[in-house]
């Protein structure tokens, strides 16, 4: 089992260090490792077909429970969580039929027109519409529209869309953290320990909320020269685009806007109809495709396959860490170093989730620490939920301090640049880094005085 351990743990450092140098694309260098774990590990060195069995986990779609129970089982977690996979590509095909509709770019500009395009109200109407749609939408696909149309934006009303789109991306990321859907580490918590959407809102929902409000006065403080500068140009609202302009097709749109709708309303009630997200995200696709059944070709090509398959290696690596004991050894570290004493083990992993999310991606990350703070709360005595809050603010807020950290923040940079906006490390860092400092630090307190 010693050498099974250290093969397993190479692995996975391995892949962390190439989805860090990001030299090959990260689905080729997950899948791979996820391969090795397989036959190398499993196969060649345990030779134990249940622990490949396991990990492929393909059972688990074929079991009642998967699809209708009132929340996936704690077990889902081991190996390929195929709940998480379905389930985010349900929500791409449901934003693709949104995006061919215009309903993104219609929402943007109906709210700059209500605001009657002026900087400071836009600014800080921008941000709460990028924390509220990344409740329900993935931040990425917040993040490509709102920087986008922040930059037409700025050249109408001539004004540097920077501060805005540094803005956005927190507030992205802010959002996503407050409910199941909002952020991938949340949806693969919530699959994996049977959380529900309305879980995630009355918890993570509420730190997400008291740190919004912090969140747009630090903002506004930080940018408040270039804000009232841009103040002082003057806009005639009446030269700017009808934001109907931006409907594509007005049946399409409401189709759109049904669907996610009920989508939403699926996700609110799925404690109580116990339609588990595997059988959201599915009905989702469906619905999606016979509603754009013309378009049903283009839809299903611009799903983000790459994503999928990122996924499904990361957890074959993951479960080899699982299966060979690695991650009860590292719960019991923290265990040790704790001492059992609850707030510094929720310290320990906000903080450490914090910080390692900055730099790497939170997804593997999050994933890898599901079995842990499972371990830590069966071996400890202490709360799963607690432990599961600390880490769902650690990852999701973390990734918000570097240009890096979260995907969201380099497609915002990335259409900045294409732009003529270079946004730099100092200049991000600058703005964000304290931002995130304050949101895990507030996230902390709250799960300190609510919890502990």
């Amino acid at each position: 089992m010693l050498l099974a351990q250290i093969l397993a743990t190479a692995i996975f450092v391995i892949m962390f260090l190439m989805i860090v140098i990001d030299k090959i694309e990260r689905q080729y260098v997950t899948l791979g490792c996820g391969l090795l774990t397989l036959v190398l590990v499993f196969g060649i060195i345990m030779q134990s077909p249940d622990a490949i069995l396991d990990t492929l986990n393909l059972r688990s779609i074929f079991t009642v429970d998967f699809w209708y129970a009132a929340g996936e089982s704690a077990e889902s977690s081991s190996g390929i969580n195929w709940a998480t996979i379905i389930f985010i590509a349900g929500m791409m095909v449901m934003v693709e039929g949104m995006a061919k509709a215009g309903f993104f770019r219609w929402l943007c500009m109906r709210l700059a027109k209500l605001v009657n395009y002026k900087p400071i109200p836009l600014f800080i109407a921008f941000m709460i519409m990028s924390a509220i749609l990344a409740m329900f939408i993935d931040s990425i696909t917040v993040i490509l529209f709102l920087a986008a149309v922040t930059v037409e934006l700025a050249k109408l009303l001539q004004f540097n869309p920077i501060p805005m789109i540094l803005s956005e991306i927190f507030c992205a990321n802010l959002g996503g953290s407050a409910t199941m859907c909002g952020d991938p580490p949340n949806i693969i918590i919530g699959t994996s320990l049977g959380y529900s959407f309305s879980d995630f809102l009355t918890n993570t929902g509420l730190m997400a909320a008291v740190s919004l409000v912090l969140v747009i006065v630090y903002f506004f403080l930080v940018f408040r020269k270039e804000l009232k500068e841009a103040e002082k140009n003057a806009i005639d609202p009446s030269s700017m685009p009808n934001p109907k302009e931006a409907i594509t097709n007005k049946k399409d749109f409401t189709l759109s806007c049904i669907i996610f709708a009920c989508a939403v309303v699926m996700l609110v009630t799925h404690s109580e109809t116990h339609l588990t997200v595997a059988f959201i995200g599915t009905v989702v696709t469906v619905i999606t495709l016979a509603a754009f059944a013309r378009y049903a070709p283009e839809l299903l090509s611009k799903v983000d396959y790459k994503t999928l398959l990122f996924f499904i290696g990361l957890f074959m690596v993951v479960g080899g860490l699982e299966q060979t004991g690695i991650l009860e050894i590292i719960a019991g570290y923290i265990g040790k170093v704790s001492k059992g004493n609850l707030k510094l083990m929720i310290a320990i992993i906000i903080w450490v989730s914090a910080v390692a999310s900055a730099f790497v991606d939170n997804i593997p990350f999050a994933a890898t620490m599901i079995p842990v703070i499972k371990s830590l709360a069966a071996t400890q005595g202490v709360s799963l939920e607690t432990l599961a809050w600390a880490l769902s603010m650690g990852t999701d807020i973390g990734g918000s301090g570097t240009p890096i950290g979260a995907s969201a923040n380099v497609v915002g940079t990335s259409v900045a640049a294409k732009n003529g906006y270079v946004i730099g490390w100092g200049k991000y860092c600058k703005s964000a880094a304290p931002a995130t400092i304050i949101v895990v630090l507030v996230s902390m307190l709250i799960i300190f005085a609510r919890y502990c």
